[in-house]
């Protein structure tokens, strides 16, 4: 399965049959790509999904044609790893992109705990955009 990365949380891939398909990470919202943090959120992407096989956990098709679904793709500390690791909640942990609260309610009950946890955990820690006095949230700078 081939790769390429949009941005922080848009993602397409090439599967087994050459058929492409855009990905929407669930769950989160990662910064613009002109908006602050914007590039190191696809490059904290890039970081964990370059050059791995990944597996799609397909939740729904947004009105863009885009699937909306969890990444799941192996932990880069551990190659004999299956693929364990939610790329969404790793880039919420890593200060990368914010709970996307707006959707919360599509996201099973532990799932969506664990996501707001991440995003509280990287709050309080300072990490990522939440070093910034003021973080833009992508869903007003994209009103802007």
């Amino acid at each position: 399965m081939e790769l390429e990365l949009l941005d922080g949380d848009t993602i397409k891939v090439l599967d087994a049959s050459n058929t492409q398909h855009r990905i929407r990470l669930a769950g989160i919202d990662a910064p613009e790509r002109k908006q602050p943090w914007g590039t190191r959120s696809k490059q904290g992407l890039a970081d964990i999904l370059a050059g791995k096989e990944v597996t799609i956990e397909d939740r729904k098709t947004d009105r863009w044609g885009r699937i909306i679904g969890v990444v799941w793709v192996q932990p880069p500390d551990c190659t004999s790893c299956p693929r364990t690791l939610d790329a969404g909640i790793s880039q919420l942990t890593r200060g990368l992109a914010w709970h996307f609260k707006r959707y919360a309610h599509e996201q099973p009950p532990e799932e969506r705990k664990r996501y707001a946890f991440a995003e509280e955990e990287a709050k309080v820690k300072g990490v990522g955009l939440w070093s910034d006095k003021a973080p833009v949230p992508p869903w007003d700078w994209r009103r802007r």
